[in-house]
Parts: structure tokens; sequence; C-alpha cells
């Protein structure tokens, strides 16, 4: 193990000291670029917060360095109305659902193109790295603009993935090198290259690995008696590489594409029953796709099309050493052929009209005996329109959803097809001050995923696909207090009446136990404010906190055990707060997590319960300026004080954790 860490600082090293006869510095942007009627239009995440329509959470690059988080999931759970799911350290598989709905329910865009995970609907966020990431953007119900993909609009909510991309400006070679160091063993480096070989063509590439030992101490509680123990069988060995492209075709048009792979090896740590963690799990992951995205507007900006493709292969190994006869040993492969097309039109200055078609194909095969060869062809079309004003904004949507079901060896799920409204707006209160009042209403049904439908015991052809209405209201102030003193603040209450919703209950790390609940009730309060205090040109105070309170019941049946209860996993509060002080010597954050009781199943059975609990994290940074080039040191520790705790129940999380951050940039 010390033998790798040090190999691996060698050769960051000499990337570091290749770098020094570079003459260029890259800086980071921190706003959000977007392309509007053939132009580049610079627009600050803040006010594209503040006016939306429907609540939207972005976190750029900045953000993500000043408030000291480093993995997605501690993004995740600084975001109100999201519920992280995490099985524990830096390989733990980390999934996501929104106010109350399952993870299947959530989109994952990755680069404009969504991400696909038609076996168990839930993507693994693990596979992400921030590393690379310029953006995070969370929407819930709707989106701002006309031109869209059909897909997208298909999820209650929809998290989108910026990575880094390379500038048109500046044609000398950019290389960006990073090694991360941690507790229990973390060893992760990272290198990218950006290049712009004229003023029409750049490309980007980066590949980075991460080794994970996992071996945290934890607190073990059996009844009367306590003893420390550590995890093991938590090892992980993972891999990623992605490489990128941007062509400016003509005066108007742009073609961009990715490639991505990803390769892990883990060992699954066991549930932690009484006094054994035994576990002789393995899982082995591949991933590859590969898309295009070209987007096309007329020279007086009325007319824009985006047309999207997209392949991607998915294989999963999975070994259980102590199973007899490798009884449990599987092997799964789903692929996905996906395209869209997406076209809108100005008629009038305040009026526009959207129209998008998306076709994709899914199948999945295994090793198992039972398996029954499931694909499915999918169809979706939607119709927006946009009127916009000064102070006013209204979109209106209507999606048609065609899903036709096929198994090549047994009985097939069920088909289905239905028309899906939503309607949303924002209204500038007051013409000079930046108060917005927003309402949404959305309808949207979800398909059961290939193991709902079919897994062995636990999926079913004829589970009920879910339907859901979305109700939001919600208020964003933007004010500047004073000079050094401004602020954004949002508030926002929604109801969501689910029917014939699909639960999936985890049996362990890679099997889920899918139950159809019939009704769902689900309402709660989301706030959030950013604040920054300005003392000097140089001196910044950064304040951000967020609060959500959900009540999600079942209310199918009143003479079950879990009528009108929380459902299992969401908790009823969740809170984070987080101070920067950024100054010219060295830049400090605290930030503090925390969340009520929840329970590990929907009745609430005795000894099922997971205690509330607060972390506390520090970060602190500094860059130096080198003379064509800079130099930042990070360090981080998390779990300040040592809190044991679960997120997924039997999974401890990590106590005390620290990591150390060197990056080099030309």
């Amino acid at each position: 193990m010390h033998k790798r860490i040090r190999m691996l600082a060698v050769l960051w090293a000499m990337s570091c000291f290749c770098g020094f006869s570079a003459t260029s510095v890259t800086a980071t942007d921190t706003l959000v670029v977007k392309e509007l009627q053939g132009v580049e239009v610079v627009e600050t995440s803040r006010t594209h917060e503040a006016y939306s329509s429907v609540p939207l959470r972005i976190w750029d690059s900045s953000d993500l360095l000043q408030r000291g988080v480093t993995d997605l999931s501690d993004v995740l759970q600084r975001i109100p109305g999201i519920n992280l799911r995490d099985y524990g350290g830096a390989g733990g598989m980390k999934t996501m659902g929104v106010r109350g709905f399952n993870s299947a329910h959530t989109g994952v865009k990755f680069n404009g193109v969504v991400l696909n995970e038609s076996q168990t609907g839930a993507v693994d966020l693990s596979r992400y790295t921030l590393n690379n990431v310029s953006a995070l953007q969370l929407s819930v119900g709707d989106t701002q603009d006309v031109l869209v993909s059909a897909r997208q609009l298909a999820s209650v909510a929809v998290l989108s993935i910026e990575t880094l991309r390379a500038t048109f400006d500046n044609q000398r070679p950019h290389l960006l090198s990073q090694f991360r160091i941690g507790s229990f063993g973390l060893v992760n480096p990272f290198f990218r290259y950006d290049r712009a070989l004229n003023q029409r063509f750049v490309l980007s590439a980066f590949g980075e690995y991460t080794y994970y030992e996992g071996n945290y101490p934890f607190l073990l509680r059996n009844g009367i008696f306590t003893t420390h123990e550590r995890r093991t069988h938590n090892r992980m060995n993972e891999g990623r590489g992605q490489f990128d492209f941007a062509w400016k075709v003509g005066q108007n048009g742009r073609l961009t594409g990715t490639l991505f792979y990803y390769n892990s090896y883990k060992l699954l740590p066991g549930i932690v029953h009484f006094y054994s963690a035994l576990s002789g799990e393995k899982l082995h992951e591949e991933n590859a796709f590969a898309q295009l995205q070209w987007q096309q507007s007329s020279n007086d900006g009325r007319w824009r099309v985006r047309i999207q493709g997209k392949w991607n292969w998915f294989a999963t190994h999975y070994r259980d050493e102590l199973a007899v006869g490798n009884v449990h040993d599987v092997d799964y492969n789903q692929r996905e052929a996906y395209i869209s097309g997406a076209v809108s039109y100005q008629p009038i200055s305040q009026f526009f009209v959207g129209y998008a078609a998306d076709y994709f194909f899914n199948n999945l095969s295994s090793s198992l005996s039972t398996d029954v060869r499931p694909y499915r062809n999918s169809l979706l079309q939607s119709l927006s329109v946009k009127y916009i004003t000064s102070r006013f904004i209204a979109i209106s949507r209507l999606l048609l959803s065609v899903y036709d079901n096929g198994a090549c060896r047994g009985i097939a799920g069920r088909d289905a097809q239905r028309l899906s409204p939503s309607l949303s707006f924002s209204w500038k209160v007051f013409p000079i001050e930046q108060l917005y009042l927003r309402a949404a209403y959305k309808n949207i049904f979800r398909m059961p995923t290939f193991n709902e439908n079919y897994f062995y015991h636990f999926g079913s052809p004829s589970l009920n696909p879910e339907s859901t209405q979305q109700y939001t209201l919600g208020l964003t102030w933007q004010h500047q207090f004073a000079h050094a003193w401004q602020a954004l603040f949002t508030l926002d209450g929604y109801t969501n009446r689910i029917t014939n919703q699909i639960v999936a209950v985890p049996y362990n790390m890679f099997v889920w136990t899918n139950i159809n609940l019939g009704k769902v009730n689900s309402s709660g309060v989301e706030l959030t404010t950013q604040q920054t205090f300005t003392i000097t040109p140089r001196q910044q105070f950064l304040f951000y906190a967020s609060y959500s309170f959900q009540h999600t019941v079942d209310c199918t049946d009143r003479t079950t055990d879990s009528y009108h209860k929380q459902l299992a996993y969401l908790p009823k509060h969740i809170a984070s707060a987080s101070v920067t002080w950024l100054n010219s010597l060295v830049n400090l954050s605290v930030s503090a997590v925390g969340m009520s009781k929840r329970w590990a199943t929907h009745a609430h059975y005795g000894g099922t319960s997971l205690k509330s609990y607060g972390t506390i994290g520090l970060s602190a940074y500094r860059t130096f300026s080198l003379r064509n080039s800079s130099f930042m040191v990070r360090g981080e520790v998390k779990n300040l004080f040592g809190q044991q705790y679960e997120l997924v129940a039997n999974y401890p999380m990590p106590r005390c954790n620290y990591q150390i951050i060197m990056q080099y940039q030309f």
C-alpha cells in the first residue's frame, strides 16, 4: 500500500515539474454560459436561480470549492429536498431521491444528455467524479427552456452534471494534475488536459484512479454492550476516463461529443448484524457510453434545433464467495440506443413554442437461468409553449409517453401510454425589487424498471406504473442590502400525490425488494439562503444554509401497520449550513449537516429506527501563483467529532476522517 502511494506521488510530482515551462494560466470560470440566438450570453447562476419558475439549485465550481465539498454526496446532503442513500465511504453506492420520490423518479443528465439505468432505475452517483465538474444543477418539476429533450421532462426532478470544457479563445495547452490522499487508505490521482486547436475546435481529456481500503472504525452496539470494530471487506479499485470535443459549425452551430469509460472492482461490505459483518460479495462494474449533441440556430435567432444521440453499455459481474456452489454469482449486461430531436420557434418577441421527440431502445441480459431477456421500445413526444415579459414567465407542456415491452423468454411487462401535462409560472412582484412568486403543477408517470418487472422472486410483470401529481408554490427574493451585503432567499412549499408508488427497499447492497404501496401523500417545505458579506476587496464572508421538512406517508390501507407512517429512510427534517471566510492568507470553511430520526421499515417496527445525527466539517485551502501556473493545497476534515451514524440501516458511515489535496495547473 505504501509503495503504491509513493509511486503515484512521484508520477504526480513529475507531471507538475514538466508543467513549469508552460506560459499560460486558465482561471476556473464561475459563471454559467448559456447559448441563445447564436451568441454566448454570460449570466450569473444566482440570477438564473432567482427568476426560475420552478425550484432550481445551482452549484458552480466556485461554490464547490468555497463551501468545502469534495464529492457528490457532500453536495447532495446540502440541497433541500434530496434524500441520499449512502452505503459508506468512498466506494459506497450512492443514490438520490427528491421530495419523497424514490431514486428511479430522478433523472440525471451528463453534459446535456440523460443517463440510463434501465435495470434498477437508480443511477449510482459514485461513478462520477466531482474533480471534473464545472456545475451541478437540480431542477424540480420542469425547466425554463423550451428547447429540451422529451426524456428530461419524464422525471419529477433532474440533476444536471456539466463537466469542465476547454475554451475557444486560448490555443495553448493546459494541464491540471491533482493528487489526493485521505483516511483509510484513500489515494486519488487525477489528470486533465485541454487544448483549443483553433478558434473553432477544442478538445479535452481526463483520467482518474481511486484506491480505497475503507477499513474505518465504528461502534457496534448490541443491547447493553458496545464494542469498537473496524469495517472489513470494503476495498475499492476504480478508474474512469473521459474525452470531450466541441466544434463550432458555421456561424450559429455547435457540435459537442463525449466518450466516457468507467471500471471498478469493489469488495462489498456485509450488513453489520450483532457481532458479524462477514461478507464474500464482490462487484465488478464497467460502463462505456458515447454521445453527440448538435445545436443550430437561425441568423435571427427565431429558430433553434438540437439533435442528440447516444449509445450506452453497462455490465455488472457479481460474485459471492460464501455461497455454496456459487449459486449467487451473476453477470448482467444492459444496453441502450437513444436519439432525440428538438426544435423551438419564436414567432413574436414574447412567445416561444417547442417540440421534441425521443426514441430509445433498452434491453437486459444476464447469466441467470430465470432470465427472460427483457427489452423495451420507448417513444416520448413533448409540446411546449412559453410566454415571457419583463416581469412574467409562463410555461405549459404536454408530454406523450408510449412504452412497448417485450421479453424473449417469458411474460413481458405491461405496455403503457399516457398524456402528462405540466404548467409553471414566475412573476416579479415589484418592478424594481427582485422578489419573485412562482407556482408549478406537473403530472407524470413512471414505468417499472427491468428489476421491478422481472427480477427473480422480487419483480412482477403485472406491477402497476406509478402516477404522480406535483404541486409547488414558492418565493425567491434577491436583494442588495448594502454595498457590502447581498443575499438570496428561497421558500418553497409542495404537495405530491403518488398512486401505485413502487418502493425499493435494500435487501443487501446489490439486491432490492420492490413493493407497490398504492397511495402515498407527500408534503413539505424547503428554505435556502445564500449571503455574501464583503469586508474589504480581499476579504469576504459567504454564508449558505438550507432546511427541508417532508411528511411522506402511506395512505393505502387503514388496516396495515404502515398506514399514515413516514416511509422508510425518509427523515422529516434535514438541515445544513456553511460559513466561508475568503482572505489573502488561507480560505477557511466550516460546514454542518444533520437529519432527524428515520426508520428502516414502513411499519416502524421496534429496533428498526435510525437515530438522528449531525456532523461538522472543516476545510482550508490556499492557491499560490507561480510564474505561469498555480498550485493549490487543500485540507479537509469530515465528521470532526466522530459522530456514529447510518444512512442505510446496518451500514455505518465513516467517523472522523481527513483528506489532503494538492493541485497544480498551467
